[in-house]
């Protein structure tokens, strides 16, 4: 039995080997508070690590950022937070929405609107590379149109007229694949060729610009291609 005590006497004493820790009496400890102006101290873009700075920006964000630090600043505009970056999505998606307008313009040659036009159904159907001109009732068409108040189309029937009235005169001879620029060249009459090259650039301006009209500047335009016609139908 005691030779058990002997080998652990840890066992008897354990509770007693704890160490004793001494009070300090002499170190005073100062209380501190925070300034009254801490926050406003703390307040501004470089405190903001929301926002990124410096070469990781680019050059729209840090032009939108100047521009919101412009208007808090002089204005006293308090901009939400995240607006930025709201304006920077809104801006490119306009610019893709321009580049997408750009891409389809140079692609089919004409605006975008265009191609989701319904006004110029009939027109449509009408194939030149599958019927002859002179086959064509054009003051039908030109009357219809008129109608439904479509001018720009009435303003391409009144020039596809012209280029019938000149090719039965044999002053012209007609091709669907011809320019403006062909039929020009071959007008031998300095008088018709003239008036001819006034009314492809009406032609032109209206139909290709999409230039919308009305129904006293379709009047004004119809004078020049009836004239035309006229002076073409007498030599």
């Amino acid at each position: 039995m005691y030779c058990f005590f002997v080998l652990f006497p840890g066992l008897s004493q354990g509770e007693k080997d704890s160490v004793a820790l001494t009070q300090d009496t002499n170190s005073k400890l100062a209380l501190r508070t925070l300034d009254e102006n801490f926050t406003q101290k703390y307040q501004g873009k470089e405190f903001n690590y929301d926002i990124k700075d410096g070469e990781s920006q680019n050059i729209l964000a840090r032009f939108l950022n100047w521009l919101m630090n412009g208007l808090r600043d002089v204005f006293g505009i308090d901009l939400p937070p995240g607006l930025t970056q709201i304006l920077e999505n809104i801006i490119y998606g306009l610019m893709a929405a321009l580049a997408i307008y750009l891409l389809v313009r140079f692609l089919t040659g004409e605006n975008a609107s265009a191609i989701f036009r319904k006004k110029e159904a009939s027109m449509i159907n009408l194939n030149l590379a599958e019927e002859h001109i002179e086959s064509l009732d054009l003051d039908a068409l030109i009357s219809d149109a008129i109608q439904q108040r479509n001018y720009r189309l009435a303003i391409r029937y009144q020039y596809l007229k012209v280029l019938k009235t000149l090719s039965q005169h044999q002053i012209i001879e007609w091709h669907y694949e011809k320019t403006n620029q062909d039929y020009e060249k071959e007008i031998k009459v300095p008088k018709i060729r003239l008036l001819f090259k006034d009314v492809s650039y009406l032609y032109d301006h209206i139909w290709y610009g999409e230039q919308e009209i009305d129904d006293q500047k379709y009047h004004a335009a119809q004078m020049k291609f009836v004239n035309l016609n006229n002076i073409g139908a007498h030599g």
